[in-house]
């Protein structure tokens, strides 16, 4: 099985998003499995600025060689920045997703409880084996 890098700042959803506190906000992107599982990705589709969702929505979407595939908000809040420099560097998802590749900044609505519902790195990576082994 391939290794995978997992940041141990963060907090990790079920459909594979990340998101690490700094300072009063968060930021957020895909995991290093999400990358690995889409394949080269060729195009990220981001909110704006200012836009309100609910842990759970759908932001945006990433589409890949193979895919395209929605991105879910890991917590409630406000966007108060994106990463427009995606657009012309799509490919950074692949290479450093958790550092160039952050796709949103959230000024978040309940932090610590939802928080609380995410995954850390170790738990995150036997979420992904498991699925992995189950073929998902």
């Amino acid at each position: 099985m391939k290794e995978y890098t997992y940041d141990r700042n963060a907090r990790y959803a079920r459909t594979h998003e990340w998101v690490r506190l700094d300072g009063s906000e968060v930021v957020s992107g895909v995991s290093d499995v999400a990358q690995d599982l889409l394949s080269d990705v060729v195009f990220v589709d981001l909110p704006a600025v200012g836009a309100t969702f609910k842990q759970g929505d759908v932001f945006g979407a990433v589409e890949s060689v193979k895919a395209a595939e929605d991105v879910y908000m890991p917590l409630s809040g406000t966007i108060v920045a994106v990463n427009g420099e995606l657009a012309d560097n799509a490919e950074w998802v692949n290479q450093d997703p958790y550092g160039k590749a952050w796709f949103i900044r959230i000024k978040p609505a309940n932090a610590a409880a939802e928080m609380a519902t995410l995954m850390d790195a170790a738990s995150y990576k036997k979420y992904a084996e498991e699925e992995a082994a189950q073929g998902h």
